[in-house]
């Protein structure tokens, strides 16, 4: 596998857990709200919000949670916030580059907690584009494995954009640009394949390998940045081969 999945591994795992300790909650509402306002509040005629609405309950998220967030966001109830999204660019230990996508009602305080994250776990922030270019917007679906080879999801697929399909362990993901991900995704939902998220991401060209030491470093500052309300997702560079994951999930 490349160090794209060891990572993408590693993520859906951690995000895993972090939905248990109920982490993620916020952020799946705050994504639902967002499509219903920037598409409108019937799923079945806006498919992020329908996704947004899927990942959500495969991840535990009340319905009636679920159902506020729709409805703020489409209007149909009050009080929903002035939802901006606001991308940082620095270096986090060992020079690994880093995007820090924050959805925020407050500029000044997401820009001022994701800066003391960052400095305090030993990186730096960088100015707009300083990192950037390193990486590629992307269009991603994961999907759990089953019974499915990658080989056979891939010829599916690939006449609707897909570029490739890593196996995941337990979930395959499937990359492709960002334009055709709707697209990728319109096949599986044809073809009654199951899958867990439909989403933009961000790939880097270029990617740091850590030893242990540094991403643990990482790791932690990870834990840190997600503890903040404003951020949404991080991006990284950062590759950690089969040899230091075994080391850190030993810890």
């Amino acid at each position: 596998m490349s160090g794209h999945s060891k990572w993408a591994t590693t993520k859906h795992k951690k995000a895993a857990n972090d939905a248990k300790r109920g982490k993620q909650f916020a952020r799946l509402v705050k994504n639902i709200e967002v499509a219903a306002r920037t598409g409108g509040g019937d799923p079945a005629a806006n498919p992020t919000l329908y996704d947004a609405i899927q990942k959500a309950k495969k991840l535990s998220v009340p319905n009636d949670n679920i159902e506020r967030a729709r409805k703020r966001g489409s209007g149909e109830e009050a009080g929903g916030a002035d939802w901006q999204t606001i991308m940082y660019e620095g270096y986090g230990p060992g020079g690994v580059a880093m995007l820090v996508e924050c959805l925020t009602d407050n500029r000044n305080r997401a820009a001022s907690e994701v800066r003391s994250r960052v400095t305090k776990a030993g990186g730096s922030m960088g100015d707009p584009g300083s990192v950037a270019y390193m990486f590629t917007r992307k269009g991603v679906v994961v999907a759990p494995k089953n019974d499915q080879e990658p080989d056979d999801i891939l010829l599916l697929v690939i006449d609707a954009g897909a570029e490739e399909v890593n196996d995941l362990g337990e979930k395959i993901e499937i990359v492709s640009d960002l334009p055709d991900l709707m697209n990728v995704r319109n096949v599986l939902k044809d073809e009654g394949i199951d899958y867990d998220s439909a989403e933009p991401d961000y790939r880097a060209s270029v990617e740091v390998p850590l030893d242990a030491n540094g991403a643990r470093k990482m790791m932690r500052l990870i834990d840190s940045l997600e503890d903040s309300d404003d951020v949404q997702n991080i991006y990284t560079n950062m590759d950690i081969s089969d040899e230091v994951l075994a080391e850190l999930d030993e810890d």
